[in-house]
């Protein structure tokens, strides 16, 4: 059992008959009544997400999990398909597990948090930035650059991002996996 001064991002707690994620949090401290902790709190069931409010203190049912690496195989139209780099086994899952599925490219090496008491996947999560390849980009318009003006591009993994003017086919872009923005234009 946990209380609210254990909540961090990427806790699982079991809720309301679920289990649930903690996507973000937030301490507060009023002037003027008892501390309370906000919480954004995401299903790894269905993906759903809820905002809900622990008064401080509040004993907390946190799930024990594992973390493994798994590097990502290939999407079949309905599951996602990982393999785990120290015996070679697979799983699949569907894409409410997975927090940005638009932005992992076949390959890519990703956490997987494992429920220690059923061996049930819960969630995936990303490296912090992940590096595209821009598929398709319209031109950039010369003259509209009085503001940070923004394009739609296609990445690689199908994914649309907005991106600065500049970017063009063929530019290869760091992407935050978090909020999935475009961070940089990598140099080769």
């Amino acid at each position: 059992m946990a209380t609210t001064s254990d909540i961090r991002n990427g806790l699982c707690i079991k809720y309301n008959n679920d289990i649930y994620k903690i996507v973000e949090f937030l301490h507060v401290k009023p002037g003027k009544g008892p501390a309370f902790v906000r919480t954004k709190l995401k299903s790894v069931t269905n993906g759903k997400v809820v905002d809900n409010t622990f008064p401080a203190g509040r004993k907390i049912d946190d799930v024990r999990v594992e973390t493994h690496k798994f590097q990502f195989l290939y999407h079949d139209g309905e599951f996602y398909h990982f393999m785990n780099e120290a015996d070679y086994s697979q799983i699949r899952l569907l894409e409410a597990a997975l927090d940005n599925p638009g932005l992992m490219k076949e390959g890519e090496i990703v956490t997987i948090i494992i429920n220690s008491e059923d061996n049930m996947p819960l969630s995936v999560d990303l490296p912090a930035s992940v590096i595209l390849e821009v598929t398709h980009a319209e031109p950039g318009v010369k003259g509209n650059t009085a503001t940070n003006a923004t394009k739609p591009a296609t990445v690689e993994t199908g994914a649309i991002v907005n991106v600065p003017l500049f970017i063009n086919e063929g530019d290869k872009i760091k992407i935050e996996t978090t909020k999935g923005t475009y961070q940089e234009r990598i140099k080769e």
